[in-house]
């Protein structure tokens, strides 16, 4: 072999590794869907089981299916905030109205979970639709507070006037059954597989997660997604391109209410309850919190903020005397780090991976952080 085709083999394989490839590989679809199921695979036992991993986090596997049940939930929300611009304080509606009816669905007709957590779903895109009637008339601030007053509308209904039916405070134990007759949520697995995913609760759960990422992925790299960012960036100026605003931005509220939808469905088979505090208003300012911690417009953003987010009120909470101050310390940490980076914790880290690439942009970025000057301006963004 000649030095010539030497030299050409070796430019060909450098190129195949290059930065520019990955940047090109990692924003694929298929890219997106194969590490879903991948972190679906590992999160679990990475958590609560792996070996010396799991000693760090001290997590375990009931936690890591209620924060895969609330990144879906994040997610939704993240479609209607950080792909359109709306920002709504009332996003509990979905998510408790879809406990509520997939818990009597479960109770008074069929507890297949498949079958309850549709129904769940479809419940609170009904409400969507009727939500949107009122809520896309108005805009900016007076979207959020109407949006948060019928939330609470909705709380207080369940919590008195409806009380025999949503039994109030004491809430409703949701009925389960086999998944079409044949897979026992309850199944535990054994061998590498039962490692891995512990049960077929986890798996079902896994499942829907997947497919969210997957469809809101889809969503993002589609015309209708860039509508949606367009309206984000300049609402006017997509109108008068002749593009119909109030109809995009329904269609947009629809999709969000549905994935809460879904969350809130998914939730009542998990824990067999559908209670009135999943309405409550502080439901809509926890997913706000893990929304903007992640990354706000990002899709990995909101499963980081929703993991930090519960690794404090689960993990953290437990333990002796700093547990006392688990929400004081969440707080300190949401306003360092979007103080610092405003895409939160997913634009820390794609600015630090960027500035590693060259070891000159790292050190500028270090010398600008001391000198209080501002380095987030050349680094990679934090969509994603």
């Amino acid at each position: 072999m000649s030095t010539d085709n030497i030299h050409k083999t070796v430019a060909e394989a450098s190129s195949l590794i290059s930065w520019d490839t990955w940047d090109r590989i990692k924003h694929t679809e298929s890219f997106v869907l194969l590490s879903s199921v991948l972190f679906v695979l590992l999160f679990s036992y990475a958590f609560g089981r792996a070996p010396v991993v799991s000693d760090v986090f001290q997590g375990y596997h009931g936690l890591a299916i209620t924060i895969l049940i609330w990144s879906i939930f994040a997610l939704g929300f993240n479609l209607l905030l950080g792909q359109t611009g709306l920002l709504s304080f009332g996003h509990a509606m979905f998510f408790g109205t879809a406990s509520y009816a997939a818990a009597l669905f479960a109770i008074h007709v069929y507890n297949d979970p498949l079958a309850v957590i549709v129904v769940g779903t479809l419940a609170a895109v009904a409400l969507g639709a009727v939500a949107a009637l009122i809520l896309l008339r108005l805009h900016t601030v007076y979207f959020s507070i109407v949006a948060l007053a019928i939330g609470q509308f909705l709380y207080f209904l369940a919590r008195e006037p409806l009380v025999e039916i949503t039994k109030g405070i004491n809430g409703l134990e949701v009925p389960r059954s086999a998944v079409f007759g044949v897979f026992e949520l309850e199944h535990q697995y054994g061998g590498l597989l039962g490692e891995l995913v512990v049960n077929n609760l986890y798996l079902f759960v896994g499942v829907f997660f997947v497919a969210v990422v997957a469809s809101i992925t889809r969503i993002r790299k589609s015309p209708y997604g860039l509508i949606f960012k367009a309206i984000r960036e300049n609402e006017t100026r997509t109108a008068f391109v002749g593009l119909d605003v109030w109809r995009y931005k329904f269609a947009a509220f629809l999709l969000s209410a549905a994935i809460v939808g879904l969350a809130g469905g998914l939730m009542a088979v998990n824990t067999q309850f559908a209670g009135v505090e999943r309405l409550y208003w502080s439901v809509s300012g926890d997913v706000v919190v893990m929304t903007v911690l992640g990354g706000l417009g990002t899709l990995a953003g909101p499963v980081i903020g929703t993991f930090v987010f519960f690794y404090f009120k689960g993990i953290v909470n437990g333990f002796p005397t700093l547990g006392n101050y688990w929400l004081l310390l969440l707080s300190l940490s949401f306003t360092t780090v979007v103080w610092v980076y405003r895409d939160g914790i997913w634009g820390m880290i794609t600015a630090l991976t960027g500035a590693l690439r060259d070891p000159r942009e790292l050190v500028a970025a270090v010398r600008a952080r001391v000198t209080g000057g501002d380095s987030t301006g050349d680094a990679p963004g934090g969509e994603d």
